[in-house]
């Protein structure tokens, strides 16, 4: 198999070719943090990941997108790359919410935790986007928007540890109700990589990926002239 993953959900973008077939599996992997230009650094990558797995587009048979939650514009990007990609290559499809991919990318980066563990990313205006795991990465409970302090009521009793950049807004929230946790991987960020993996593993597919939004936008169409009088 010839998967294809692709992460513009947040603040990186990557692109990453998994290879299954004989005589080995082969991961290729592109990432670069940015807070914005996911649109123009996207496609590029694309194209070097490709090549350095020696494949054409044509040859790939699962093109894999994070869904969200994350920002608006950064979500959509790797989402549309996707869809335009599958219906050039009629290649499948399949996404996963980026704090999944967070969970397996901590994983990969070597977290060990001893029981479940939490992924926390600052969603701005006092909110956290949280997802709950098991020592495997396996989900629990999540995608959720909520408040610090409800987040930290919803923490399972044996839960020790919060990975990514709102872990210590949610380890604050935590010790105002006696709860001790540790921060690990406060620069974390969903991965291709580990998209791919989730993937593979998976075995599903759907014949198109739509945005998980768990706020609405913050720009809003303006009143027709007659109701603002």
């Amino acid at each position: 198999m010839n998967l294809l993953a692709l992460d513009t959900s947040m603040g990186a973008c990557s692109a990453a070719v998994l290879r299954t077939g004989a005589p080995a599996r082969r991961l290729y992997v592109l990432q670069a943090e940015m807070a914005r230009g996911h649109a123009e650094a996207l496609m590029p990558m694309v194209e070097e990941v490709l090549a350095e797995a020696e494949i054409d587009a044509r040859d790939l048979d699962l093109i894999a997108a994070t869904v969200g939650p994350g920002s608006f514009t950064g979500v959509r990007i790797a989402i549309a790359a996707a869809r335009g990609l599958a219906l050039v290559t009629k290649a499948k499809l399949y996404g996963t919410d980026s704090l999944t991919v967070m969970a397996r990318a901590a994983r990969l980066a070597g977290l060990e935790p001893k029981g479940p563990f939490a992924v926390a990313v600052d969603a701005r205006r006092d909110m956290l986007y949280l997802g709950l795991y098991d020592e495997t990465g396996s989900k629990l409970e999540g995608p959720l928007l909520i408040a610090p302090g409800d987040a930290a009521g919803l923490l399972p009793a044996t839960l020790r540890v919060a990975v990514g950049n709102g872990a210590q807004i949610l380890c604050d929230a935590a010790a105002t109700r006696g709860r001790k946790l540790e921060t690990e991987l406060p620069s974390l960020q969903p991965s291709a990589a580990a998209l791919a993996e989730i993937a593979l593993e998976s075995g599903e597919t759907s014949e198109t990926v739509r945005p998980l939004y768990l706020r609405p936008p913050d720009a809003k169409p303006q009143a027709p002239a007659l109701e603002r009088r």
